[in-house]
């Protein structure tokens, strides 16, 4: 039995990633400020979870340590934590851009430098990062979010090349317009609009990700790769 440490895990894509693990395997999540949808989750997949600021390099060690002196290992690492901002760049002060990067792209970094020392020496594991689309082509208004979840897929690469030799594959997923309270902000006839440009014709669910994320976990000749689930979006 494979234990899976999912970052972000009260969030729709998080939790469905969790829920997808925990019929087969031992899932621990992490939550920031969430404890009460963090503790009916724990309850509801009979799981573990721990307190994490993965933006804290300091919680994050403190975090690791945590589980795996519980755990001994952790096979599976998805770095699934972020935020998004909708705003133009001359909007955005220094304080958002600078949110935005910790936690979605220093966040990675940090629970990934806690984690895989203790892949590296048992020379086997699997880091799945969630990207998205908008890394991989921008997206108007958009501008921390797009260039932090860029950063993760040159991130994502860059490990996929020093983590290799030590067995351990390194992969992104670029998720589509996905329903989840992430895109709460956005009308009926704007969702109904990118429904309409995605050649699928509606958008993705949270469990077509977490999916998506067990298939790139299982297969240990996949690495420095960008998934895409998006429809055909793009």
């Amino acid at each position: 039995m494979s234990v899976i440490l999912v970052t972000g895990g009260t969030g729709a894509i998080g939790s469905a990633i969790a829920e997808e693990f925990s019929k087969t395997d031992d899932v621990i999540f992490t939550y920031n400020v969430r404890e009460s949808e963090a503790m009916e989750l724990k309850k509801r997949l009979c799981c573990e979870c721990v307190q994490m600021n993965t933006a804290d390099f300091g919680s994050v060690e403190v975090g690791a340590k945590e589980i795996l002196k519980r755990f001994g290992k952790i096979d599976i690492l998805v770095n699934n934590a972020g935020i998004s901002l909708i705003k133009p760049l001359y909007d955005t002060t220094c304080d958002e851009w600078k949110k935005i990067i910790d936690v979605n792209l220093t966040g990675v970094f940090n629970v990934t430098k806690a984690i895989t020392p203790s892949m590296v020496r048992r020379k086997n594991g699997t880091v799945v990062n969630i990207s998205s689309v908008w890394g991989v082509y921008g997206a108007s208004c958009e501008a921390a979010y797009s260039a932090s979840k860029a950063g993760v897929i040159g991130f994502t690469k860059a490990m996929a090349k020093e983590l290799g030799p030590s067995g351990i594959t390194v992969n992104a997923i670029a998720p589509g317009v996905i329903e989840s309270p992430m895109n709460a902000h956005l009308s009926d006839r704007e969702l109904s609009e990118l429904a309409e440009e995605t050649p699928l014709g509606r958008l993705g669910k949270p469990a077509e990700v977490a999916k998506a994320v067990r298939a790139l976990a299982e297969n240990r000749f996949i690495t420095g790769q960008v998934l895409g689930v998006d429809g055909g979006f793009y």
